[in-house]
């Protein structure tokens, strides 16, 4: 994988640059992930929380997840492109895969939640299954 990685909204007006290798890729199939990607589950790169340098706008929300630890959502305000979400707890900052310039490198090594996963979805062959976060 090419350290550092960059990405970016539709729209070009915010970018990023990841300075540290990522600690994993994940799917997650939670409720939540489903509803705000319009899709079956989200692929995202966790990656270090100093990490990311954002050059930009964002505009943020923060919801409660099931642990009762927060996420705030960063997206751009002009596109609506989701970026990252800042997960509290210490596990890190979660890069969307889809803003990544290159992302021909990735490969999920976990599913969260694939106990909620769509009936329809075949979930990877290779991946470490677990019902929820932990």
């Amino acid at each position: 994988m090419p350290i550092p990685f960059n990405g970016g909204c539709h729209c070009g007006a915010v970018r990023y640059v990841c300075l540290e290798e990522p600690i994993t890729v994940v799917n997650c199939h939670c409720e939540d992930c489903q509803q705000i990607a319009g899709s079956a589950f989200i692929t995202g790169v966790l990656v270090p929380e100093d990490s990311v340098k954002v050059s930009g706008e964002l505009r943020s929300y923060k919801v409660e997840a099931d642990n009762g630890n927060g996420i705030t959502r960063n997206f751009c305000p002009i596109c609506g492109t989701r970026i990252m979400v800042e997960l509290e707890g210490g596990i890190g900052v979660g890069v969307s895969y889809t803003t990544l310039d290159d992302n021909s490198w990735l490969e999920p090594a976990i599913e969260f939640y694939s106990s909620k996963a769509q009936p329809w979805i075949n979930l990877c062959s290779n991946t470490e299954k677990r019902t929820d976060m932990t």
